[in-house]
């Protein structure tokens, strides 16, 4: 089962992930909500729409816009709205 871990805590684990451009889609409620702290930080792909980002908060450390989802993506990314994917050193495992 796919999971997502950061500075030694696990921040989501679902056998429903979604694999797009090598990253996989957890499904939202999948996630350790106590490990995310919404950011301001936003960016834009073509295909997929504008992403929003969390900042991933473990034992008083935060690694900022460390996973990310798009929260209205465009037609061709409709299956993973909503869902979250990782990156800045969150380690994801299958």
């Amino acid at each position: 089962m796919p999971k997502a871990t950061w500075n030694g805590a696990v921040l989501a684990h679902s056998d429903d992930t979604i694999v797009v451009e090598g990253n996989h889609y957890f499904p939202a409620e999948s996630l350790n909500r106590e490990h995310f702290k919404d950011s301001a930080y936003h960016t834009t792909c073509p295909w997929k729409g504008t992403a929003s980002y969390y900042d991933v908060v473990v034992d008083g450390n935060t690694n900022p816009a460390a996973a990310w989802y798009y929260p209205n993506p465009k037609d061709a990314a409709k299956n993973i709205c909503c869902r979250v994917a990782f990156w800045r050193g969150v380690e994801v495992t299958d």
